[in-house]
């Protein structure tokens, strides 16, 4: 019959469409659970800097007998061209304050060979705490700390690495260190690799670290950085 033919033709375009949305909405549920699956799996994690995980040693001294373990091994120097050293007198014991010498270099490694306290000129009842360490054969102090009354401050952790600097970041490369060791700075290094090129910098018109402009004394020839993302980008004179 033709209403038969009719019906069954009508009949094959319904269960074709049909099957067609169900085809599709099948491959809609199974995206829908791939997706929800990917966002499920944990993310990779930024890979955090290296030097984040170096822990310097620390002294924690709390008199001058316990200062007395800085000469049990070499120091290196944190802050170039920042502490200003002065002659001393092993025999006198005295440090002649009216005399700077000069101010240590970046990471200058020194062998302290004894720790003191000695009164502060016109001052009551305060003494500076130095450690005494030589250059070329003469006799040199450099302030590391201060008591007053029975007050103890020692700075030393904060002024001198306890350990080799070039062990401590030792995931730096070979090429890096000779030019931090030559007091040079390229492109591409961190303020932490400036600094213990160059010594320590003042800021330029604010900024977050690591992207900021830095003005640095460099031990008498001056050098001006700019940073970003941690990258020195810029480098240039100074005055």
């Amino acid at each position: 019959m033709a209403f038969d033919r009719e019906f069954q033709k009508k009949l094959q375009i319904f269960l074709a469409i049909a099957i067609v949305i169900a085809g599709a909405r099948a491959a809609y549920i199974v995206y829908e659970r791939h997706d929800a699956m990917k966002e499920a799996e944990p993310k990779p994690q930024t890979a955090l800097n290296a030097d984040y995980y170096v822990t310097p040693k620390k002294l924690h001294a709390y008199d001058l007998k316990s200062a007395h373990e800085l000469t049990e091994q070499p120091v290196w120097v944190k802050y170039g061209y920042q502490l200003t050293y002065y002659p001393y007198d092993r025999e006198r014991r005295k440090t002649d304050f009216a005399s700077e010498t000069g101010t240590l270099a970046p990471l200058q490694k020194l062998a302290i060979q004894d720790v003191v306290e000695e009164a502060v000129p016109h001052a009551v009842d305060t003494k500076q705490v130095l450690a005494v360490f030589s250059l070329a054969g003469k006799g040199y102090a450099v302030p590391i700390g201060g008591v007053m009354g029975e007050d103890f401050k020692l700075r030393a952790d904060d002024i001198f690495f306890l350990e080799d600097p070039h062990e401590l970041y030792k995931h730096w490369p070979a090429e890096m260190w000779k030019k931090i060791d030559a007091h040079e700075v390229q492109p591409g290094m961190s303020e932490l690799q400036v600094s213990f090129a160059i010594g320590v910098g003042s800021s330029e018109g604010g900024g977050d670290y690591g992207s900021r402009t830095l003005h640095y004394a460099n031990g008498g020839k001056p050098l001006v950085v700019t940073f970003e993302n941690d990258k020195a980008v810029e480098i240039k004179a100074g005055t």
